[in-house]
């Protein structure tokens, strides 16, 4: 398990834009009723790794992987891994 606690103390900054929400609904078929920051903030804090890569951070459960960017803290997407063939 790789975790990279600049991210983790920095939960509370995490954010996103209104096309940013409208993407990680779509991307993970979540309703209209579900905050889908606070969704996302509860999968990087039980995430199984969290790795920066250049500007952004991953973070990684199960098949969701969460984009998030390491300067401004926003989420740039979130979506499920393709299964691997």
């Amino acid at each position: 398990m790789t975790i990279n606690i600049g991210l983790l103390s920095n939960i509370d900054s995490i954010h996103t834009t209104e096309l940013g929400l409208m993407r990680i609904r779509r991307n993970l078929g979540l309703s209209h009723e579900v905050d889908a920051v606070a969704y996302c903030k509860e999968i990087i804090k039980s995430a199984d790794a969290i790795e920066r890569r250049g500007k952004n951070w991953y973070a990684h459960i199960g098949d969701v992987i969460i984009t998030v960017n390491a300067s401004s803290l926003g989420i740039i997407t979130a979506h499920r891994e393709k299964p691997k063939e």
